[in-house]
């Protein structure tokens, strides 16, 4: 049976009586509520029917038996919206299904010499020249109906984002579709991804802006299932939120990067001719190899990649940002000196060395990446409404008896992070000397909102001096007690910690084993997600 109309009359409908060929009665237009005064119920001829070209729907468009058979055997019930076309012509952009399959009828009635019928129709003059509504009307009908194929979902909406409205016609049809206006703009994005991920995105219950997501990283390795988890863990969670999501984005974004930044190295290397040496040899087996940073040339001046271009040894690796780090294959081959000083070669690492270097570099990219979650943490805080008690206490005591990182940052002059954090531009961004000025660079900030939002800005400065004092990657194997209290106060204040940052807290948190817990004992750290 075809599906139920919200449209309400405010006239009593006008009865049909059963459809014969060439009887069919054509009632009285009556006015609806749907368009204020401007649409008309009236019988059409199904002919005279094409899709609009707002329709929404672009996937399974065609009537199916169940509405052929209920269509020839009543007709259609409920009226379509059209809207009137140059050619005479309506344009269906709700109920196009309905109308094809009183199209099909009519065809096999004519055929077989029986009663055709008209079908019932609201005719919205008034969207005449009005696509962006059309397409959002054509969008909720159909989402509302089963089946709307998701592709044709995503699609509309990503139309919608793209036509020429104006800001109040944004937010009403995002209210409408009970989206965010920041769903809207993301459905472009979305709309990448590919039918299996379009999918699993769907039945996880992923919105628009998590959709967006996805498509930025989906060539990464397990994305899907690595945020499905994600999302699956903070659903999981009382307090909601998205801090699951946050960590594994900012971990596949970081590998997405690091890929990316290797391949581009190795096309630079491989166009220049330089061959790329292994990190690893067979145990046992002696590395030959220098940095250029440990030879000298025969007169006994440093040796440099310009000087050493030509050398027949002349390689590279890349180290960790996948930077290449010039080496000669064979020093002692090629005729180059040991700088005075330089540390003997040394021979292949063993298993455990390797293990061990495989999780220090694992454990510097999750602190790179977590990182980048922290600091949005910290801006939501000075960009919130009001600053937590704990919050507000712990930049107060920093204040008060300020650590060495703290005062050492007060001497950076450096105003860039704390503009972030509190979501106002730089006021040095444009100076080509700082403090150039008489007055201090905030200073009209502070005078604007120092009494509602003061403490906003003191944390801001403290939070920056933490973050520059463990900026460095390999900073989560040493953190000392007051960084340890400061990522314990983000975590108060409704900060997920990652897991680098959970294991760079162990040793200030009370240990559930009698035995302290050795470096090589703590968890590993899944990069993969």
């Amino acid at each position: 049976m075809s599906s139920t109309s919200p449209t309400k009359r405010t006239s009593a409908p006008t009865k049909i009586s059963p459809a014969t060929a060439g009887e069919t009665a054509q009632p009285e237009p009556s006015t609806t509520e749907e368009g204020q005064g401007h649409d008309q119920i009236v019988r059409l001829d199904p002919d005279l029917i094409v899709r609009d070209d707002f329709n929404a729907r672009t996937s399974d468009t065609g009537p199916n038996d169940d509405l052929k058979a209920s269509v020839a055997e009543l007709g259609v019930q409920d009226a379509i919206s059209v809207r009137p076309r140059p050619d005479g012509t309506y344009g269906a952009f709700k109920g196009w299904r309905r109308a094809q399959a009183q199209q099909t009828v009519n065809a096999s009635a004519m055929a077989e010499g029986r009663p055709v019928r008209k079908i019932p129709a609201i005719v919205r003059a008034d969207l005449v020249g009005n696509d962006a509504m059309t397409h959002l009307l054509s969008l909720i009908e159909n989402h509302h109906r089963e089946p709307m194929h998701d592709r044709d979902r995503l699609k509309a909406i990503e139309t919608l984002a793209l036509l020429d409205m104006n800001e109040e016609e944004r937010k009403q049809m995002a209210r409408a579709l009970k989206i965010k206006r920041a769903e809207l703009r993301a459905a472009r994005e979305a709309a990448r991804l590919d039918d299996s991920q379009l999918r699993r995105a769907t039945v996880q219950g992923f919105d628009l802006m998590q959709m967006a997501e996805l498509a930025e990283v989906s060539d990464v390795s397990g994305a899907v299932k690595a945020l499905e988890e994600a999302h699956t863990k903070d659903a999981a969670e009382d307090g909601g939120g998205h801090g699951h999501w946050d960590h594994a984005m900012a971990r596949l974004r970081q590998t997405k990067a690091d890929a990316e930044a290797r391949q581009s190295a190795l096309s630079e290397l491989e166009k220049a001719g330089v061959p790329l040496l292994p990190n690893y040899f067979p145990y046992g087996t002696k590395d030959t190899s220098r940095p250029l940073t440990d030879l000298r040339t025969p007169l006994g001046a440093p040796l440099t990649e310009d000087k050493h271009r030509y050398c027949s040894g002349h390689a590279a690796r890349l180290d960790e940002e996948s930077n290449p780090v010039w080496h000669c294959s064979d020093p002692a081959k090629y005729g180059h000196k040991l700088r005075p000083g330089a540390k003997q070669a040394k021979q292949s690492m063993s298993e455990q060395e390797k293990e061990e270097r495989a999780r220090t570099i694992a454990g510097n990219k999750a602190w790179k990446a977590a990182r980048t979650v922290r600091e949005e943490s910290v801006k939501r805080l000075c960009t919130a409404k009001a600053l937590p008690e704990a919050v507000r206490l712990f930049a107060l005591r920093t204040v008060m008896s300020p650590p060495w990182m703290y005062a050492k940052w007060c001497e950076k002059d450096e105003t860039e992070t704390v503009a972030r954090f509190l979501g106002v531009p730089d006021p040095n961004a444009d100076d080509e000397v700082r403090y150039s000025r008489e007055a201090g660079p905030f200073d009209e900030l502070v005078t604007r909102h120092g009494k509602v939002k003061g403490w906003h800005q003191v944390f801001a400065q403290v939070a920056a001096a933490f973050e520059y004092s463990m900026c460095e990657p390999k900073s989560w194997q040493g953190l000392d007690r007051h960084q340890a209290a400061y990522l314990l106060c983000l975590k108060e204040a409704g900060h997920r910690l990652s897991d680098v940052e959970e294991l760079a807290l162990a040793k200030y948190l009370p240990q559930a084993d009698a035995e302290p817990r050795t470096g090589a004992e703590s968890p590993d750290l899944d990069l993969a997600a």
